[in-house]
């Protein structure tokens, strides 16, 4: 299925019904009064979020979602059908903006929670409504109003607790596939990953968290350049990142070098993505010796004067990554309540 993240939908409520002028007329009752009844009101449109979607692709093709009209109401006062409403699904994560007042009208960001995008018209009065001591025989009634109608634009942003980050093909995706079993594309050349992929990553004791792998972002990406800045934006919700090095990178530079592109890159993107908590993690460790590996991380922390924690790992033989698991884990537990993300 392919991924889409963003598209722009039309929705128009139902009108309301109009009202009824109506007088009974019945044998030996020549002079009922009025007995119009009340239309009904027009049908809402829902968003309604769902854990089991991930992706925006059904309402790239559907735009136009019209709920039905109320009806009209009649004689012996009763009321118009009430138009029934409709509820559109769409992936937890999405954020729902009125396209042309830019105005945020909410973030679906729980399982099953549903928002008014626009409201049914509200229904017409019958003539029964009218009536009272000094007028009898009421002639007025009122319209149904009209439903509201508006365009909408959906941006999904996955809800993930950890997010992935690095130039391409530093083994993210197979971290990813490794400590969580998510069926990520692994192959020798860059931009393996195509669209972000989530991951749920198991601890003992019943503890787990979701984890998100993006595409891979090289120098240049704030301007267009690759796949991985049209995907930054599924880091936004993460209360953690992780930023992937490669000690042994394939474009021939020193790792300080690509840091420095990445953490660059995020910078220009969103300076609140780059606040968020980052650590390092020092990937293909069985590669090198351990003099050659002090001596790279020896001079990344001291150019780069860093103070956040930095792993080394293996993701090929799997070393140190039970440990990095286990310390998100507890971070996540300690600090989740007082992050905002």
């Amino acid at each position: 299925m392919k991924f889409i993240d963003q598209t722009i939908i039309q929705v128009i409520a139902g009108n309301g019904g109009n009202g009824c002028v109506n007088f009974r007329r019945e044998k030996y009752i020549p002079k009922g009064g009025p007995d119009g009844g009340d239309g009904g009101n027009g049908g809402n449109i829902w968003l309604k979020s769902d854990n089991n979607l991930n992706t925006l692709i059904d309402l790239r093709f559907k735009k136009k979602f019209q709920a039905q009209n109320g009806g009209n109401g009649s004689s012996k006062k009763c009321t118009g059908k009430k138009g029934e409403d409709i509820i559109i699904h769409v992936p937890t994560g999405t954020k729902v903006i009125n396209y042309q007042t830019r105005e945020i009208i909410g973030d679906l960001i729980q399982n099953k929670q549903k928002i008014l995008v626009a409201k049914g018209g509200w229904h017409g009065l019958g003539n029964t409504r009218f009536k009272s001591s000094t007028n009898r025989t009421p002639k007025q009634s009122t319209l149904g109003t009209i439903g509201e109608q508006r365009d909408i634009q959906l941006e999904l942003s996955l809800i993930a607790d950890v997010g992935t980050l690095g130039m391409p093909n530093v083994g993210k995706s197979s971290l990813v596939a490794s400590i969580s079993g998510a069926k990520t594309k692994i192959a020798n050349y860059p931009f393996t990953t195509l669209n972000p992929i989530l991951g749920s990553v198991s601890i003992k004791n019943n503890k787990k968290f979701i984890i998100a792998d993006i595409p891979g972002i090289i120098q240049g990406a704030s301007n267009g350049f690759g796949l991985g800045i049209h995907f930054l934006k599924h880091l936004e919700r993460c209360k953690i990142l992780l930023h992937i090095v490669d000690l042994t990178p394939q474009n021939n530079l020193h790792p300080l070098e690509n840091i420095k592109i990445v953490v660059n890159e995020l910078k220009k993107y969103s300076k609140k993505l780059y606040k968020k908590p980052r650590w390092l993690v020092f990937n293909k460790i069985d590669s090198l010796n351990s003099n050659k590996i002090n001596k790279i991380i020896n001079e990344i922390i001291h150019r780069l004067n860093i103070k956040e924690k930095y792993y080394f790992i293996s993701t090929l033989k799997k070393i140190g990554t039970k440990k990095l698991c286990v310390d998100i884990s507890q971070y996540l537990e300690k600090n989740t309540k007082n992050l905002v993300c």
